[in-house]
């Protein structure tokens, strides 16, 4: 391998991290031989059947140490066929064929077709060529980005840098200048000299390119579970009784949180003028925090997990009183009070880094830290990224050396580059208040699963400039809800609060409502967790992830799936003035989809108009899907498996679930796991709960779920009809069940369905709970209300009373649709509310 300068090494190894250093990444970045096709300067390793790594050496010395991206190359070798010739070597899979000069790279020696259905005239990449970049572009391909290192500032849309999917089948990762991750857990830069390329061809099989990028560049790990309920997070100078009482008032209000962020007001900020900025420091403020320990001891007995802000860029300065230490440490001289300065290149430093500055506020019970770095991506070694060293020993160091009550690992940063999902959580930095930024959130979020990154955090709410926005704010807590990480926050300004009791009577309740439901979710949120880690599937993805040969996945940006069950389509835009609704473009795909919120159904395949007052936005499921809940209602700030569990199951079709808990343990290949079969059988109307399945060491598992729970199975929009019931089993015998025949569902925003209870199931027992139609027939979803929905709409809408009522007469008149349809569109209506009028007139056949 080529030898460049390592960033500057001490005599013993980082001791403060992980003994196993990369291994604990389960990095393996030699391929195997036979996949392996090589010449005098150049090589060419087939990864998967669709991925080829492409090396171009003068020299003819090539890298095989691990990158910032590449960490495991050592993969099964797929089945392929190398043709040689006089001019060419071609290398062909079942996925791409590679044809090359054996040159230097160049446009026209260098090619890689994708096979399969897409057409050969835009599927063919040349070196050099974007990937959606051709001549002719006739067809209108678009590009799928990645993501961005950070939204600071950002006030709209921002540039995103290159993802691993494309619409023309193709696209390219560029590894040539990322620094490398040596054997014994440390880092060099790259010499410059070498071409490092991975080609993805994988089609529109984005799933598989995105399998394929995490078989190379390592899983997305298994966050803790905590981390998937509500972070509390302001740019306030707290007071811990100040703090305390907040805490104590959101309980009160049945306000859930499960992380508390305490931003750099936690450290001395005002340091004498010598010494710079107060914006880095180490320091408790004790003037605000006069028993550090105590308070987080306090926060952790109440369910919170606690992460502070740090920004190393200043270093360590004779103020801290981790000075003196540090500089012994070091071996600095502190007669003059020369700063420490901040060298994440320095292995001596960055131990002291970890095990004198963070292991004593550690002690105190940070559970995690929040890295803030700002100071852009040079170092001391060119080509060192700050950034991504801190994420990287950072996350290292908390799976290695944690003295807290979680021992998963856990950090909050930038984004590095590709590699970074490896490291979670993303935070996406210091938006402005506007509905711009709002607006461009949504897309942001999902095109990130283009480069395998999951886990963004974004400032729910924004966090600098705007104006006071009742709706605007709660707007954005919807999306939070339904984001990857729900994280509230704003900036120093006093007049940017968060607290939902700071806004009007109808913004407070509904952001109460979903602050309530995002906890309600995680039983949900948490094997969404297992599957982004195990199966390589974030839980935000773009709609063409599952639907890539129907142009209106393309053409909805806004809206994705959520999970394996769930689309959402959040509300982005002010409400209109007239009729008190926003509105969405929403592409309904064929099936028939239910909101969860409001309990409408509508026939897919079309787009459609749909218009949701404040109360709720889109949160659709198709027949047969089955969401587990926390069965509370208020749900508090512990986020561990609950004893009692609602589950929504949408009737139409057959559907199943697999609800997975694990202890909290490391990530491990035995993690103790306990996994619950859900099932819907459409054709018996019954319902299946049951039995658990453990993995691993048994006992850990079963001490992570109760021994008994109470079920709650609710069908949004069913009813029974007079007569009705429903009868429930356990292991086969009868038990009794409770039955609510109007349940709300999700946020209280309208939608209503059938709750059948079944209390103290044993986690080992199967539960069977089977729905009896009056009428005989199968179990259906009832026809949605068109006259109440119809009347609501008009009584909220700020119009003349005449016109109400004609409208709602023309609309629940008894003349066939087309007919009231038609004369609703002559009356001349406001675009807005004919448009609400003819979405429930429409929804279903």
């Amino acid at each position: 391998m080529p030898q460049t300068p390592d960033a500057r090494r001490t005599p013993t190894a980082l001791q403060s991290l992980d003994p196993t250093g990369l291994r604990a990444l389960g990095t393996s970045p030699v391929a195997h031989a036979d996949a392996v096709v090589q010449g005098d300067r150049w090589r060419i390793t087939v990864l998967t059947d669709g991925l080829v790594r492409i090396e171009r050496a003068e020299d003819g010395v090539f890298e095989d140490r691990a990158s910032t991206f590449a960490v495991n190359r050592a993969l099964p070798v797929p089945d392929y066929r190398v043709v040689e010739t006089d001019t060419h070597v071609e290398v062909i899979t079942d996925r791409l064929h590679l044809v090359y000069d054996r040159g230097p790279l160049t446009t026209a020696g260098l090619s890689v077709q994708v096979r399969g259905a897409l057409t050969q005239y835009h599927s063919i990449w040349r070196y050099g060529q974007e990937p959606w970049d051709y001549e002719g572009n006739t067809a209108g391909l678009v590009r799928l980005p990645g993501t961005a290192r950070t939204l600071d500032a950002a006030d709209g849309a921002v540039p995103l840098e290159d993802g691993v999917v494309s619409q023309t089948g193709f696209a390219v990762l560029d590894d040539s200048a990322s620094f490398l991750l040596t054997d014994d857990g440390w880092v060099a830069p790259r010499d410059g000299s070498r071409t490092d390329l991975y080609v993805f061809a994988y089609g529109d099989d984005f799933p598989a390119a995105l399998r394929a990028f995490y078989a190379v560049s390592g899983p997305t790990p298994l966050l803790p579970r905590f981390a998937l309920g509500s972070w509390w997070s302001r740019y306030y100078p707290y007071t811990a009784d100040g703090y305390r009482e907040l805490m104590e008032r959101f309980e009160a209000e049945g306000l859930p949180f499960s992380v508390s962020v305490i931003d750099m007001d936690w450290h001395l900020v005002d340091i004498p003028e010598r010494f710079g900025s107060g914006w880095t420091g180490y320091t408790w403020n004790r003037g605000l925090f006069p028993d550090p320990k105590g308070l987080l001891d306090w926060l952790h007995e109440h369910h919170l997990r606690v992460t502070l802000n740090v920004h190393p860029a200043d270093g360590v300065r004779a103020f801290e009183e981790a000075y003196p230490e540090m500089a012994a440490a070091l071996g600095r001289d502190t007669t003059n009070e020369d700063a420490i300065a901040f060298d994440v290149t320095d292995e001596q430093f960055l131990t002291a880094y970890f095990d004198i500055l963070h292991r004593r506020l550690e002690a105190d019970g940070v559970d995690f830290w929040w890295l803030d770095w700002q100071s852009g991506p040079h170092s001391r070694v060119p080509g060192i990224d700050p950034l991504w060293m801190l994420n990287h020993f950072h996350f290292l160091d908390s799976a290695g050396r944690r003295s807290g009550r979680e021992v998963r690992p856990l950090t909050f940063s930038r984004y590095a580059g590709p590699g970074s999902h490896r490291y979670p959580v993303g935070f996406s930095g210091d938006t402005s208040i506007t509905w711009a930024s709002l607006d461009f959130q949504p897309y942001f979020t999902a095109c990130a699963s283009n480069i395998g990154y999951g886990w963004w955090s974004h400032d729910i709410g924004g966090h600098m400039h705007g104006v006071k926005d009742d709706e605007l704010a709660t707007r954005w807590v919807q999306l939070g809800v339904f984001s990857p990480i729900m994280r509230l926050h704003s900036g120093a300004n006093p007049f940017i609060q968060k607290e939902p009791w700071t806004f009007g009577p109808e913004a407070r309740e509904v952001q109460t409502q979903f602050l309530r439901l995002r906890h309600r979710l995680v039983p949900y949120l948490h094997t969404m967790n297992h599957r982004a880690a195990y199966d390589g599937a974030p839980l935000v993805e773009p709609l063409y992830y599952r639907f890539p040969r129907s142009p209106e996945a393309y053409a909805s940006p806004n809206q994705y799936t959520f999970g394996t069950q769930l689309m959402v389509h959040p509300v982005t835009e002010k409400l209109d003035q007239r009729t008190g609704l926003g509105r969405t473009s929403t592409w309904l795909p064929g099936g028939t989809w239910v909101d969860l919120m409001t309990g409408v159904a509508y026939d897919g395949g079309r787009v459609a108009r749909l218009h949701r007052d404040l109360r709720s936005i889109p949160v659709l499921a198709p027949s047969g899907a089955i969401v587990p809940l926390d069965a509370a209602r208020v749900p508090g700030n512990d986020t561990s498996a609950p004893a009692a569990l609602e589950v929504l199951v949408v009737v139409g079709a057959d559907g199943s679930f697999e609800l997975v808990e694990d202890d909290g343990s490391l990530e491990r290949a035995d993690l103790p796991t306990v996994r619950t079969p859900i099932a819907w059988a459409q054709g018996e109307g019954r319902a299946v709960v049951g039995p658990v399945a453990v993995s691993g060491d048994e006992e850990a598992a079963r001490g992570a779920v109760p021994a008994r729970r109470d079920w709650t199975l609710t069908f949004p929009s069913v009813d029974l009809g007079w007569g009705g019931s429903a009868t429930a089993t356990v292991d086969g015998v009868d038990v009794p069940v409770r039955l609510d025949a109007r349940a709300p569902l999700l946020g209280d925003a309208g939608g209503w369905g059938l709750a059948v209870t079944v209390a103290d199931v044993p986690v080992d027992a199967r539960l069977e709970v089977t729905l009896h139609p009056a009428d005989g027939g199968p179990v259906a979803l009832a026809a949605n209300d068109v006259a109440r929905l119809v009347f609501e709409i008009l009584d909220a809408a700020r119009i003349e009373y005449d016109l109400k009522d004609l409208v709602r007469s023309v609309a629940t008149s008894d003349q066939p649709l087309s007919v009231r349809v038609s004369h609703l569109q002559a009356l001349g209506l406001e675009p807005a509310l004919e448009g609400a009028i003819t979405e429930v007139l429409l929804a279903r056949a």
